[in-house]
């Protein structure tokens, strides 16, 4: 399967879920066990590169990501300013 990059990326949720990560004050070991405890088998490695840009993120965890990170999916493509 191919996976496009969109301006050098291969996610555009990443920074926003750093960004929802550190306000929380979550390392990105405990984010992984978050997603892990909702049935999303990741490692803090994937966390990273999430948030970096290099690993795509499926569709099916994007509202894991916002209900263990208390933001909307919305919010989390950049397709809102609210949280």
């Amino acid at each position: 399967m191919k996976i496009y990059s969109y301006e050098g990326k291969k996610n555009i949720s990443g920074t926003r879920i750093r960004e929802a990560r550190l306000k929380k004050r979550l390392t990105q070991t405990e984010l992984a066990a978050r997603m892990q405890v909702e049935g999303v088998v990741i490692e803090r490695d994937s966390i990273s590169r999430i948030e970096i840009g290099t690993r795509f993120i499926p569709d099916y965890e994007l509202p894991i990501f916002a209900r263990v990170l208390n933001v909307s999916v919305n919010w989390l493509l950049g397709l809102s300013d609210r949280v």
